[in-house]
């Protein structure tokens, strides 16, 4: 075989520092829209982007060539770059992330999920949906160091 095929999709969410509420509704579109940008200029794709005012969700399909740490580098990176210059904020993102893989059947209920965002985060607190999701996927983890 002559060519390399992956189909790599991560769902991968990540808050502001100390969770706090930095990301305004008016400001969301376009901090969701910058955020795809960074995926697609540089060689990958957010397939959606979502959140509320303390933290992101994004669907990122990633090529081989692309692992999942450097991709979150990248958005993360820039994004905060972008945020501190554009809105004159001592913005920054939480240090940590969560990625968890997500199969092809599963892309239109992730995709749903994080259009929701704003609807589901009236019953439930970003931590309670991260803790969710660590013990969905079988994320061994120390209740101690999740938001050290």
């Amino acid at each position: 075989m002559s060519h390399t095929y992956v189909s790599e999709l991560i769902h991968c969410v990540f808050s502001t520092k100390q969770r706090r509420n930095l990301i305004s509704p008016e400001t969301q579109p376009q901090l969701w829209a910058f955020l795809c940008g960074i995926a697609r200029n540089n060689g990958f794709k957010a397939l959606m982007v979502g959140g509320t005012e303390n933290h992101v969700h994004i669907l990122l399909s990633l090529p081989a060539t692309m692992p999942p740490a450097k991709a979150m580098q990248l958005v993360k990176g820039a994004s905060s770059h972008w945020m501190n210059e554009k809105f004159k904020s001592e913005f920054a993102w939480q240090e940590g992330y969560g990625a968890f893989t997500v199969g092809i059947s599963q892309k239109t209920n992730t995709i749903a999920y994080i259009q929701r965002q704003a609807e589901h985060h009236r019953n439930r607190n970003f931590e309670e949906e991260f803790l969710a999701f660590l013990k969905k996927n079988g994320v061994e983890y120390d209740p101690n160091q999740v938001w050290g």
